[in-house]
This record gives structure tokens, C-alpha cells and sequence, in this order.
């Protein structure tokens, strides 16, 4: 039938050859299959097969054995310069146009950066800021918006626990403790340009001594509640009741408290993170960048789109409109990012969440304030891991005793179980486990580990 037609064409039999180039992405965040739509219309030649992959075990996994690499992958500025120093990742300096450097935040271009050479293009950012409960904070007239320093929120937190509210919660989360010690100073660990030589100086650093000895205090006076790991179900549901009234975390956390803390819509505000001593300063909680693999056989097309991701205006949008948190500085500075008061849900529907408040001015100006120079170790995934083990193990004493002072209590009050009989006491916890102990034993592993891994390790 095809031979007889006066015009012979292969793709009259069948389908075209496709001679577009495919290239494959891998990202959790929900805005990307917007992005891929509005990047596949304005380049036409490249098609993106996007997988909604995270967790940097599937990402190790593929390196190892070799095959179902992605060519571009959404990695976290913590883990950056883990693959980056194991030559995962493609240098792509040369593709960069020498205007970048003023186009993003200083924090998160210092981020994507190790020996003056760049290994990927922000994505978003996530400054600290300090998330609240404006109406729990009311009930103990403590103006929290004038929160400014440390010992401001000491004070708060005991006004709060007189009825019954904690601060905030922290099981052992590595990312908070990691920006925490950042926002102090603090600089425990440096890598060499060539990344071959690591310093780990968790116990001597100011900043990380600062912060284990404020939230050292904080903890021993039932101040923290150490019940609850950050983004589980009981975590949520204390945020949601008041039981826990505040967070401190990444400039994402909007889009975050609007799903997983609907109920308390209008209640919260944000206000600039609590430092040290009340000079402004702040950290980076989350954020990540996209990279192209240097396994990829399609570096130009890949590049293409993390350019269009980060760089372009209608990639950007997409992503914030979505409820990313943005890494440029023109979005930063826009009127209409700056003067939002609502957060859009899932479903398009804006809600006000904290309560009319234009609560981008406030994280914009915590993009600002981020200070540069914190270093990542080149095993920052192994380390966050390894401080559950470690760290962690003060966090699981601090909770265990803090639940045998409260049964304690309740069996001189003389309560009951539910068939009436009188409560037993629990075992005694024995002796304290520190944070500082657990910093020392997080130390030692890293420095072994490091070892292993063939760092020189100081």
C-alpha cells in the first residue's frame, strides 16, 4: 500500500524517527512536571523523562552498579560536595556565563562551589527563620516577633512550659544541629581545594561548643521536647494542638506547615532567627542545587535544563509559584514575591496561613543575612546518618528521663492505669548521656571514617 502512494516516506508506514534528545531527571519537588512542560515547549528538541526520585541510596546505588544513572538529579547543597569530590558530578564552569555570581544569593552560590569550580546551579534555598504559634505565645504575653536573641527564647520557653507548652521539638535532627552550629560561627569541619584533606574539630569549634552548651541548657530544663522526630505523625499533631509553638527551620517551611499543619491556619507568623548575642546572622537549613552527572552522554542538553530550572525566569516562576523557596536575588527583591500573604495549597487554593502577614519580607531578609564560609564535609550523607547513632544517643536519654519524671509524678499524684490499678514508676534511665559526649563520639566516628575512605584527616 506505502509503495503504491506517489510520495514514499518511511514515517507514512510508521512512526517517525524520534530525533529529539532525551535526557533523564530525577526530583522531588512538585512543581517539576510544570517545569518539564514549560521547558519541553521552549526547547522542543530535548524531551525530559522525569523521575520523582529522592534519597541518596537510590543515587549510590546507580553509581555502583553502573546503570540507570539519571543525567541531571536534584542534590541537596549538604551532598553537593560529597559527589562532587568522587567526580560524580560534571564541572560545568565552562557552560556558566560570568554573571551567575551576581544572580544568586551568597549562600547558595558558595554552595554549589569547591575549588573555584562549579558542580551544579541553585535551585532554591532555605534560610532559617523562626516559625510561631503568634496565639499560644499570647497566652503567656510574650511578644515573640521581638524574640531576638538566645536568652530571649530561654525566657520564652520557660513562660510556656509554666502552661504546659514546649518551644519546640528536637529528637536528634543532623540538618538542624548542622545549621544551628552554623548560625553560631561555627566552622567545624574544612576541606582542602583538592579535597583530599579533611579537618574535623567538632569538640574545639566556638560555634559548635555555643550551641551544644545553649541547647544543652534548654534540654535540661525540659524546655525542648525530645519525644517527638521531626516530621513524624506525632510531631505534626503537637504543632497542630500547641503543644509544640514554634520551629526553627528552612524559608520552604510555608508551603510544609500549610500541609502538614493545616488546622492552625491564621495562627502563625515568622519573625528572623534568635542569635547568640541579637547581631543578625543566619544559616542555611536545606536548599538544593541541579547537577549534571559526568556519566551523562548528553552534558549540553542536560545543561540546557538546570539553566532553564535555575536560571531561567520561567522556570523559576513555576517553581515558586509552586512554594519554592527561591535562590535569585531579582525574585528575592520582586514586589510581588515580597508583598504574598497567602501560601497555595495543593489544590490552587491560596490560603493566608500566617495570618496576612507578608511573611516573604521576613525570609527574604533572612536570605540576606546568611553568612558564607560554613563548609560541608565530602561525606556529609555518612555523617548525618552517623549522627542518629551518636548524637542521637543523648537525645533518646534526655527523652526517656524527661518520661520518668513524668511518671514520677503521676505515681505521687496517685493516678491510674486504665483497669484502676495504681501506676508503676519506670526504670531509671541511668546515667546522663550529653550532647557533648555524643559531639565527641560523632567526632571520632567521622575522623575513622573519613580514614577509610582515603581522606588525610586532621
Amino acid at each position: 500500500m506505502c509503495a503504491s502512494l506517489a510520495i514514499v516516506a518511511t514515517a507514512a508506514c510508521g512512526s517517525a524517527a524520534d530525533t529529539r534528545t532525551h535526557i533523564i531527571v530525577w526530583s522531588w519537588e512538585p512543581s517539576m512536571g510544570e517545569v518539564v512542560e514549560r521547558f519541553e515547549r521552549a526547547n522542543p528538541d530535548v524531551v525530559v523523562d522525569l523521575k520523582d526520585i529522592s534519597g541518596y541510596e537510590n543515587l549510590n546505588t546507580a553509581i555502583q552498579d553502573g546503570y540507570g544513572m539519571p543525567d541531571v538529579a536534584q542534590i541537596e547543597y549538604f551532598a553537593l560536595l560529597q559527589y562532587a569530590v568522587s567526580g560524580q558530578l560534571l564541572d560545568i564552569s565552562d557552560y556558566v556565563g560570568a554573571d551567575y555570581v551576581n544572580f544568586y544569593t551568597p549562600g547558595t552560590w558558595s554552595s554549589v562551589q569547591l575549588a573555584g569550580r562549579i558542580y551544579g546551579l541553585p535551585m532554591d534555598s532555605g534560610p532559617m527563620a523562626f516559625f510561631y504559634n503568634k496565639s499560644v505565645f499570647d497566652q503567656v504575653g510574650v511578644d515573640a516577633s521581638a524574640i531576638r536573641t538566645w536568652d530571649d527564647y530561654y525566657e520564652a520557653a520557660k513562660k510556656l512550659k509554666e502552661i504546659g507548652v514546649y518551644i519546640a521539638a528536637d529528637a536528634g535532627d543532623a540538618s538542624f544541629y548542622a545549621a544551628m552550629i552554623w548560625l553560631a560561627g561555627g566552622q567545624p569541619f574544612h576541606t582542602t581545594p583538592d579535597g583530599k584533606t579533611v579537618t574535623v574539630d567538632l569538640t574545639g569549634d566556638e560555634g559548635t561548643r555555643r550551641f551544644t552548651a545553649f541547647w544543652q541548657k534548654m534540654i535540661d530544663e525540659g524546655l525542648i521536647d525530645t519525644r517527638h522526630a521531626t516530621w513524624s505523625d506525632s510531631w505534626k499533631q503537637a504543632l497542630g494542638t500547641g503543644a509544640v509553638a514554634s520551629v526553627f527551620s528552612g524559608a520552604w517551611m510555608p508551603s510544609m506547615l500549610l500541609s502538614d499543619v493545616l488546622g492552625a491556619a491564621g495562627l502563625w507568623r515568622v519573625a528572623p532567627m534568635p542569635t547568640p548575642d541579637g547581631r543578625p546572622t543566619n544559616a542555611e537549613n536545606g536548599g538544593s542545587a541541579m547537577a549534571v552527572l559526568q556519566s551523562t552522554r548528553k552534558p549540553r542538553a542536560a545543561y540546557r535544563f538546570v539553566d532553564f530550572v535555575t536560571h531561567d525566569r520561567d522556570g523559576i516562576e513555576a517553581r515558586v509559584d509552586g512554594g519554592s523557596f527561591p535562590a535569585d536575588l531579582a525574585t528575592l527583591s520582586s514586589e510581588e514575591f515580597l508583598d504574598k500573604t497567602t501560601v497555595r495549597g495543593e489544590n490552587g487554593v491560596d490560603i493566608p496561613y500566617f495570618g496576612g502577614q507578608q511573611f516573604n519580607r521576613v525570609l527574604a531578609d533572612a536570605a540576606e543575612n546568611v553568612s558564607v564560609g560554613y563548609q560541608y564535609l565530602p561525606f556529609e550523607v555518612y555523617a548525618r546518618s552517623d549522627f542518629r547513632t551518636t548524637v542521637g544517643k543523648s537525645y533518646r536519654w534526655a527523652s526517656e528521663w524527661q518520661s520518668y519524671l513524668r511518671r514520677q509524678r503521676e505515681v505521687q499524684a496517685g493516678m491510674t492505669d486504665e483497669n484502676g490499678d495504681p501506676l508503676e514508676p519506670f526504670d531509671d534511665p541511668g546515667a546522663k548521656v550529653t550532647l557533648r559526649r555524643g559531639i565527641g563520639d560523632w567526632q571520632a566516628d567521622l575522623r575513622e571514617y573519613g580514614g577509610n575512605q582515603g581522606f588525610t584527616i586532621r
